[in-house]
């Protein structure tokens, strides 16, 4: 049977490494954060340590599995990780905290059973992969270059075709647009997703675009 303190410790280690993995996902800004990473984290690792409390009082009395009640987190997990995925326009977001989640509740799961190095290890791995290989993705695969341009033009199909132009001569894939009305104005606001080759060339495009008759601004949405 379990000591208090060894209660006391599976569930604060359970704490701060969910917390770990969940202060890196706050500093992104994304909806599961710091909160969500440790409750999940702290929720698993006390229901690893409850299986395990309940096979050893009724171990002799009845045939109990310890890992029964965890595999219900494994599922259940699932579903508060499917609420973090979002379709945003042509894209997809949330997986990688759905992930994170995911991850967090096995690290929750290993620190309730008394499986410290896996906890230890899997934390360190996860913050690497959030970390480290989000900075190799961005500057080696690219596949995160997709930005807004936000150009409030006239809204003749002349200048919409002018910037259709501009944007292909810089290989800028349209994936998503939006025509909005200003109330007050005559002009409208066009809201573009694109998908770049490089970011190299933002301010160019820019240019290109203000270049055109009729298009009062041209600006790129901020992320």
């Amino acid at each position: 049977m379990f000591t208090t303190l060894q209660v006391a410790w599976r569930l604060v280690l359970a704490f701060v490494l969910g917390g770990l993995v969940g202060w890196e996902r706050e500093l992104h800004g994304r909806v599961a954060g710091l909160r969500t990473h440790i409750l999940v984290c702290l929720g698993s690792a006390l229901i690893m340590l409850t299986s395990m409390y309940m096979f050893y009082i009724y171990q002799g009395v009845a045939s109990m599995d310890p890992a029964r009640i965890a595999a219900g987190v494994i599922t259940g997990i699932g579903f508060l990780g499917a609420g973090t995925i979002l379709r945003f326009r042509a894209s997809v977001r949330g997986l990688t905290t759905a992930a994170s989640l995911w991850a967090v509740a096995g690290i929750g799961l290993a620190a309730g059973c008394g499986f410290y190095i896996g906890a230890y290890v899997t934390t360190l791995l996860v913050l690497l992969v959030l970390f480290a290989l989000t900075r190799l993705e961005k500057a080696m695969i690219r596949k995160n270059w997709y930005k807004t341009m936000v150009v409030e033009t006239k809204g003749d199909a002349q200048q919409l075709k002018d910037i259709r132009s501009v944007l292909s001569e810089y290989k800028a894939e349209i994936r998503d647009f939006e025509i909005k009305k200003q109330a007050h104005a005559n002009n409208v606001i066009v809201e573009l997703y694109l998908k770049l080759l490089t970011d190299r060339d933002d301010d160019q495009v820019l240019t290109e675009i203000m270049r055109i008759k009729g298009v009062e601004r041209a600006s790129w949405q901020e992320q």
